[in-house]
């Protein structure tokens, strides 16, 4: 059955981007997500976005951030995963 529909502009500029980005069609996409929209399944989040999400990758602010060598402070990064895996389990810091 064939369908249309208009898209703004800068969601069909995002589709596009994301067929060329995935090796999809635009039909592959559209379809795949309306099936997920009408059965309720949401997709599974890659490891880069689930690490994007806590902070892990992404621009540094604040401590270390712009400073001459260009590198973070050591330890923060380890710190921030290690408060990460705590707060998954549910574990205080230790004292």
């Amino acid at each position: 059955m064939t369908t249309t529909v208009r898209l703004p502009l800068r969601v069909e500029q995002a589709l596009a981007t994301y067929c060329v980005e995935t090796k999809r069609t635009k039909s592959e996409v559209i379809v795949e997500l309306l099936e997920q929209r009408f059965t309720g399944t949401a997709t599974e989040r890659t490891p880069y976005e689930l690490a994007q999400e806590a902070g892990f990758i992404g621009c540094l602010s604040g401590k270390g951030a712009g400073n001459s060598a260009g590198k973070a402070k050591a330890g923060s990064t380890k710190e921030r995963v290690v408060a990460a895996i705590r707060k998954k389990h549910g574990k205080k810091p230790a004292a």
